[in-house]
């Protein structure tokens, strides 16, 4: 013997506290972060049970939130956690995200800015960089497509008209919703979200399609160019917080 003492891995716990079993008789509100976290590593590394790395992870990343956030670079900078237990953690997150944001399909009606930041801001919340998108809408404003146009830096996405209604006219729709994300938090609009909003909705009366609104969303609140009054180019007075 060494004299060095082994650290007990899951299965040598009592099987009621193990994660997995604990999941299973008790439901997943009776486990932790890091039992969740735990289930889905499977393993931990030599000497240290998955819990164990999970509870590591959680500390480095700054809790769930800051999980969310992490690239699979970061998450795999954590002793115990490769690429493929990254990508397990990522697929996670991402169902998780996805199950959050109502239902958006073809066919439903937009009544609102507020449908569609109940959609979109579980997906865009933890975004690093913006996405412009444009929602197309018949003329009953029911959905015909949603589509990504650009990705762009941390403060600024690069789009051009042409590529925008190219796609509208397409698929024929009568009018368009924009919606982009501030990954700052911040939904105010910035000189270049109103001049770009400015060519967009030019460019569309030019065509006879009809923009709608341009939503950007922060960190839960968003701003409604259309519930505010923006789309003819007023100035920025407040911004939106989450209509439940």
């Amino acid at each position: 013997m060494d004299g060095k003492r082994k650290t007990k891995g899951i299965s040598d716990w009592p099987e009621s506290e193990r994660p997995r079993e604990r999941l299973l008789a008790k439901g997943s509100n009776a486990l932790s972060d890091a039992q969740l976290l735990a289930i889905l590593l499977r393993t931990g590394r030599r000497d240290t049970s998955a819990v164990d790395v999970a509870i590591e992870l959680l500390r480095q990343v700054d809790g769930i939130s800051g999980l969310a956030k992490c690239g699979v670079e970061e998450l795999c900078a954590v002793e115990g956690i490769g690429p493929a237990k990254a990508a397990q953690l990522k697929a996670a997150v991402e169902l998780g995200r996805r199950s959050l944001a109502a239902p958006l399909s073809t066919g439903t009606r937009i009544s609102s800015s507020s449908d569609l930041f109940r959609h979109f801001y579980p997906i865009l919340r933890d975004k690093k960089q913006e996405l412009f998108k444009v929602i197309l809408l018949d003329a009953k404003n029911l959905i015909v497509k949603e589509a990504t146009v650009s990705e762009g830096t941390l403060t600024l996405s690069l789009v051009h008209p042409r590529e925008v209604f190219a796609l509208a006219i397409r698929e024929s729709a009568a009018g368009v919703i924009f919606l982009h994300n501030h990954p700052s938090g911040d939904p105010t609009p910035s000189p270049e979200d109103r001049r770009l909003t400015d060519r967009l909705v030019m460019a569309g009366t030019l065509l006879g399609i009809t923009v709608l609104d341009h939503i950007i969303v922060g960190d839960g609140r968003y701003v409604s160019f259309a519930d505010e009054g923006w789309l003819g180019g007023s100035q920025h007075t407040g911004s939106r917080g989450l209509e439940i």
